[in-house]
C-alpha cells in the first residue's frame, strides 16, 4: 500500500503538536504557576506581617500620673486602676498593684505589679480584703487599699506571692512589673516589663527583669528558647 506523501505529512502534523502549540502550552503553564504564587503571597504576607511585624515595632508607653506619693501608705498595697490613653476612654483602663516601700536611700521606693496573670492574661485578684471605704479617685485613677497574702487568678488557678513570684498554677513566670518615676512629689507609671522571679522583698528585692513578653511565654530556662525572640522595647 502506497501512502500519499502529502497525506502522511498531514497525519504526522496532527499527531505531533507544532512549535507554536508547545510554546502556548508552556506560556499558559508558567503564567498559571506565577498567578498561583502571587495569590499565595497575597494571602500569606498579610498574615505573616500581623504575626511578626508587631514584635519589631517599638512599644511606646505614655507615663501615667497615679497621683501624689502621699496617697500611698508605707508597706501597704493598693489596687490601682488607670487609663493608659485618656483619649480612648475606658477601653484603655488597666489595673496594677502598688506598694510604697519607704525610702531607698533618699529616693522613694515602690513595687508596682501588673494585675494580669502571666498565663493567658486574665485579671488576678488580691488574696485579702479590699478597703473600699478608703477608696480614692481623681483624674481617672482609682486607688483602693488592700491587704493581700498574695494574688490569685480565678480563671485557671495561678497563684503569686506578695512579690509577684508564681507559687502555683500554670503561669510560666512572675507577674509583670512597671517602671516608675517621681516628679514633683507625684508617682508616674512607666513602661511594663516581664520578670522571671524576685529574690528578697520590697526595697531590698532583686528583680530578674526582661523585655515585656506575651502571656504564656516563659522568660528563662529551656522553655524560653521555644518561643520567638522579642526585641527590647
Amino acid at each position: 500500500m502506497v501512502i500519499n506523501p502529502r497525506l502522511k505529512e498531514h497525519v504526522i502534523s496532527a499527531i505531533e503538536p507544532s512549535d507554536d502549540a508547545v510554546s502556548r502550552r508552556t506560556f499558559l503553564s508558567r503564567a498559571t504557576a506565577a498567578l498561583g504564587g502571587l495569590v499565595a503571597l497575597g494571602v500569606t504576607l498579610p498574615a505573616a506581617g500581623l504575626a511578626i511585624v508587631p514584635s519589631f515595632v517599638r512599644r511606646r508607653t505614655r507615663p501615667v500620673d497615679l497621683g501624689p506619693i502621699s496617697a500611698f501608705r508605707d508597706g501597704e498595697y493598693t489596687a490601682v486602676t488607670f487609663l493608659t490613653d485618656p483619649a480612648a476612654g475606658e477601653i484603655s483602663r488597666r489595673a496594677a498593684y502598688v506598694r510604697y516601700n519607704g525610702l531607698l536611700g533618699t529616693d522613694p521606693s515602690f513595687t508596682i505589679m501588673s494585675s494580669r496573670c502571666t498565663h493567658v492574661g486574665c485579671p488576678t485578684q488580691p488574696n485579702g480584703p479590699l478597703f473600699e471605704d478608703r477608696q480614692r479617685e481623681a483624674d481617672g485613677v482609682t486607688i483602693v487599699p488592700t491587704r493581700p497574702s498574695g494574688f490569685g487568678c480565678p480563671c485557671h488557678g495561678s497563684q503569686f506571692d506578695t512579690e509577684g513570684n508564681r507559687t502555683a498554677g500554670p503561669a510560666p513566670r512572675a507577674l509583670d512589673r512597671y517602671e516608675f518615676s517621681i516628679r514633683d512629689g507625684r508617682l508616674y507609671l512607666g513602661k511594663p516589663y516581664s520578670v522571671s522571679r524576685v529574690d528578697g522583698a520590697a526595697s531590698d528585692a532583686r528583680i530578674h527583669g526582661y523585655a515585656l513578653q506575651g502571656a504564656g511565654q516563659p522568660v528563662s530556662g529551656a522553655e524560653s528558647w521555644l518561643y520567638p525572640l522579642e526585641p527590647s522595647a
